[in-house]
């Protein structure tokens, strides 16, 4: 089976609790854009050895807040506060899964966002995304991921 990570990508340096359970993560900074990486493995598959549906969902969760922190320059913890996803085809065992971000607005508050992921080039999923910006008072104030973008 594949293991290779594309040239550019890097160990995400945020990778702590669930996280560490679904990684490993990785993760290429370029033209202001962050863009999350991951290899497929068995342990990321469902029974027909495509990679659950959940898996995508909680790689997309993270691509949707690292991406839209580092495209608005948002050196916060972004929670996710709605997601909603399409599943457009199977992402295989072993594929190098992908991710890329597109804000859609910023406001006071709130980020709205897309992502599509891609199996080995291949779109796979897309989805939609509002994260709250915390406040400076708020509970997440002091949590901060880190970022290169």
């Amino acid at each position: 089976m594949e293991t290779s990570v594309p040239e550019g990508f890097e160990l995400f340096s945020g990778i702590v609790g669930f996280v560490e359970t679904t990684g490993p993560l990785y993760v290429k900074y370029a033209d202001g854009q962050a863009y999350c990486g991951l290899r497929i493995q068995d342990k990321h598959c469902n029974i027909a050895n495509i990679c659950h549906g959940g898996m995508l969902m909680t790689f997309a969760d993270m691509q949707l807040g690292i991406g839209s922190q580092v495209a608005n320059k948002i050196g916060k913890f972004l929670p996710t506060v709605h997601m909603s996803c399409d599943f457009v085809s199977p992402a295989p065992n072993g594929a190098w899964l992908e991710g890329r971000t597109t804000v859609i607005k910023q406001t006071r508050k709130t980020i709205f966002a897309t992502c599509v992921l891609t199996a080995d080039g291949e779109n796979v999923f897309s989805g939609t995304g509002i994260m709250k910006i915390p406040g400076d008072n708020g509970q997440f104030k002091d949590i901060v991921l880190p970022s290169r973008g």
